[in-house]
């Protein structure tokens, strides 16, 4: 980690120790621990696949959750699953229990980055840079694909998140009154101007894309600060991490022909160990 990151790491976690309730003893080894989520939690396609849930979570043994849980010595259970949404931790998903059913008195952290999925954030950046380069590719004389049209959220679409996300954070109180809980950002994807080649977007989608990102940490934010949460402020932390950046935390998007290691947008394996160190510190 930069000097720089180092830095504003511990300007962050400052500011989570405010965010959330009086300070708490430092958990011991042991301590039972719930992460929950949607793949910014699961890491799909990071480090090592996980031997935990369904092969459809796509969850691996190096997403942050599961690096602090091996750092700290804590009894984890991970039910983050890629493409979850609010509607997944609160009630079941098909054949999977809602999330939050792995919750209980005896549980003393839980740790959730949930919502994007609701306001269609990566599925809005992976829909137009697909188009993208579907017209790279006909203008080439290339084959072209269909790529997905997803509309952007809706003023309505936030008002829900919000509420689902005050439920969630009421019924984790409920369940384990005594439990640590920290909402975890999701990381910048994009930098805070312009784009480049790994995220083929025109500045009105990159520009529009920031706009959701920005209301999800907010929201985030104040369902945290409101419910007497923590929040790790991941989209500070990652700032200069994005997929355009020289170390990107960030996967972004393959040119025709090409490939990533991992998933399209999505956090690489230096995001999620970075997301695991800063709620190490946090915790100490």
């Amino acid at each position: 980690m930069s000097r720089r990151s180092a830095t504003l790491l511990a300007a962050l976690l400052a500011t989570a120790a405010l965010a959330g309730e009086a300070a708490a003893a430092p958990l011991p080894p042991g301590a039972k621990y719930v992460a929950m989520g949607s793949s910014y939690a699961a890491g799909p396609g990071v480090g090592s696949p996980s031997e935990g849930p369904p092969h459809r979570c796509s969850q691996s043994a190096d997403n942050y959750a599961h690096q602090l849980a091996r750092r700290r010595g804590f009894a984890l259970t991970d039910v983050s699953c890629s493409g979850a949404t609010t509607s997944n931790i609160l009630g079941p998903w098909g054949d999977l229990p809602p999330q939050i059913d792995a919750v209980d008195s005896s549980v003393q952290l839980v740790t959730i980055t949930i919502g994007g999925n609701d306001l269609n954030y990566v599925g809005g950046l992976i829909a137009a840079s697909c188009a993208s380069a579907a017209e790279d590719a006909q203008a080439a004389g290339k084959p072209t694909h269909t790529c997905p049209d997803l509309r952007p959220p809706t003023e309505a679409a936030y008002l829900d998140l919000e509420a689902r996300l005050r439920n969630i954070a009421a019924e984790l109180r409920r369940r384990a009154p005594a439990a640590r809980v920290v909402f975890v950002q999701y990381p910048v994807v994009l930098p805070r101007r312009g784009s480049c080649a790994a995220a083929p977007l025109s500045e009105a989608e990159a520009n529009a894309s920031r706009r959701v990102a920005m209301r999800l940490a907010e929201i985030t934010d104040h369902v945290a600060k409101q419910s007497g949460a923590e929040v790790l402020q991941t989209q500070l932390l990652s700032l200069g991490h994005d997929a355009c950046a020289k170390d990107p935390w960030m996967n972004g998007y393959p040119p025709p022909g090409g490939r990533i290691d991992g998933v399209f947008y999505h956090p690489n394996l230096e995001g999620m160990t970075a997301v695991a160190k800063a709620l190490d510190q946090m915790l100490r």
